[in-house]
């Protein structure tokens, strides 16, 4: 069992920036995030490998940046240019591939976004 706990989570204005962090009890080779807005279903974000290679939902494309640091068994996601549709409670998850939703195993308790105008 992974245990994974997100942070970062904030309530901020249109066009502004947020990081999120994640601390697993132990690496696994994908580590992704993904978000669920009220009503939608849940939506991959971005994946990173234990080769530093990132993947991306088009939504997020030039705006998100995944980044992991192996030693501090840790995940983060800088969000830049925030929009209305990006509120969401985002999930870290781990132990699946890219942002194949059905294959991760392990998730966190969620960190909420909320994104004014």
């Amino acid at each position: 069992q992974v245990s994974l706990v997100e942070s970062g989570g904030d309530s901020v204005q249109a066009g502004w920036s947020l990081r999120l962090s994640c601390v697993a009890s132990r690496n696994m080779f994908y580590m992704s995030w993904f978000r669920q807005s009220p009503g939608k279903e849940r939506e991959g974000v971005a994946a990173i490998d234990s080769f530093l290679s990132s993947t991306y939902a088009d939504s997020v494309k030039g705006r998100f940046i995944i980044s992991r640091d192996i030693d501090k068994k840790t995940v983060y996601l800088q969000m830049n240019s925030l929009k209305p549709e990006d509120t969401a409670m985002y999930y870290c998850a781990a132990g699946g591939s890219l942002l194949a939703i059905k294959s991760y195993e392990h998730w966190g308790q969620g960190s909420k976004v909320t994104v004014t105008s």
